[in-house]
């Protein structure tokens, strides 16, 4: 009984200490989408010419794939609570071969504007206006930070798949997956709000 009880302490103060993280996380985020509204105000017609620049298309493939993967691991766990350890582990790398799906096809969209030579401090982005310039600006920032959030998401699971197959989450014991599922939900609503604003605004 003693050991139950501390066994819920820790996963509680587990919980608490990632949630006080992803909080440091919603500041860090919540700056650079201030940062977006102040340019974004002040350059509206670029920003909207400029979002008409961008890959609908794949953006939206993207964002049902980072959805998709949210159910994934929601799943995952659940199926960890109840025991069925193959199936979690399934549905651990299914997550895993979405962010790398999401990364994949972020990387096309890149290589788009890359070769068309849009990218930070080319010339053909120099000759643009202040407002276009800004606005790739903070597109390659801003996702390309989300980008590296969903890499470490994409290792911390395969960590948790380890830790899964060697017994070292259990039903008993699932609060490094639980966390696990909250950072990763985490990245998903960041780019919930980066979806709209950089390809939603023309």
């Amino acid at each position: 009984m003693i050991v139950q009880a501390a066994g819920r302490r820790d996963r509680i103060g587990a919980k608490y200490g990632m949630w006080l993280f992803l909080f440091t996380e919603i500041l860090f985020f919540g700056g650079m989408f201030l940062l977006y509204s102040v340019y974004r105000s002040e350059y509206p017609v670029e920003f909207h010419a400029s979002a008409a620049e961008e890959n609908l298309l794949l953006g939206s493939i993207n964002t049902a794939v980072l959805l998709t993967s949210s159910l994934f691991i929601a799943v995952a766990i659940s199926a960890v609570k109840k025991g069925s350890y193959r199936l979690s582990i399934i549905f651990q790398v299914a997550t895993i071969l979405m962010g790398l799906a999401f990364l994949g096809i972020k990387s096309v969209e890149w290589s788009e504007k890359i070769t068309r030579g849009i990218y930070p401090n080319s010339p053909v982005l120099d000759k643009m206006k202040m407002g276009d310039i800004l606005f790739f600006g903070l597109y390659y920032v801003m996702t390309g930070i989300h980008g590296i959030h969903v890499f470490i998401g994409i290792c911390v699971i395969s960590s948790m798949v380890y830790f899964t197959l060697t017994g070292n989450i259990t039903k008993e014991n699932f609060s490094k997956i639980e966390n696990t599922g909250l950072y990763w939900h985490f990245v998903d609503i960041v780019w919930i709000y980066l979806f709209p604003l950089f390809y939603l605004i023309t």
